[in-house]
């Protein structure tokens, strides 16, 4: 018998080279992708307001405080205050209301309004490191101004029957705006 005989492995195919891709094929590419993406953004800021914060309708959680005792409600504040979240809850020693605003520089401010006794509510709201700096008067109360958590500036008035608290990372002249605006 003769040995077989084997037939060399063919070799490997060689890939064809990459024809000549230019630096501006990326771009082509990128501005295929970047173009729709920014017209989507455009369409969200323009026409769905996509930069307004959400708004939340406060009337259930205020009419649900104003049970236990008299709510005040801000009056005169123009269309670039924003309510963004409203909660009405029971508490050990009280009730509590928290209405968040939304000002118009887009920064937060809490109201908090509560039956609970001062001294377990305002540590509780502005911090252990809280330090009166002043007071502030409007029409109506005269507030006092605390220092609270790092940025934090809270406006403080105890009533009668509860314990009015703002706090905000916002400019002085926004806090005072609202305090003046409740009545």
């Amino acid at each position: 018998m003769e040995p077989a005989t084997s037939a060399p492995a063919p070799a490997p195919a060689r890939l064809a080279p990459k024809e000549g891709r230019r630096p501006r094929d990326m771009i082509y590419s990128l501005l295929v992708l970047l173009v729709p993406i920014a017209l989507v953004m455009v369409f969200w800021k323009v026409v769905l307001d996509g930069d307004k914060p959400l708004t939340k309708d406060p009337s259930s959680a205020i009419q649900s405080a104003s049970r236990e005792f008299t709510v005040a409600q801000p009056a005169g504040l123009s269309e670039d205050w924003h309510v963004t979240s409203a909660t009405f809850g029971r508490e050990e020693g009280g009730a509590t209301l928290r209405i968040g605003y939304v000002d118009p520089d887009a920064d937060p401010i809490l109201v908090v309004q509560s039956t609970v006794p001062a001294d377990t509510l305002v540590p509780a709201e502005v911090g252990d490191q809280g330090k009166r700096t002043g007071t502030f008067r409007t029409a109506n109360r005269t507030w006092m101004t605390y220092s609270g958590r790092p940025g934090e500036t809270a406006f403080i008035v105890t009533e009668q029957n509860r314990t009015i608290v703002l706090i905000g990372e916002t400019k002085q002249k926004n806090m005072e705006t609202l305090a003046a605006a409740l009545s």
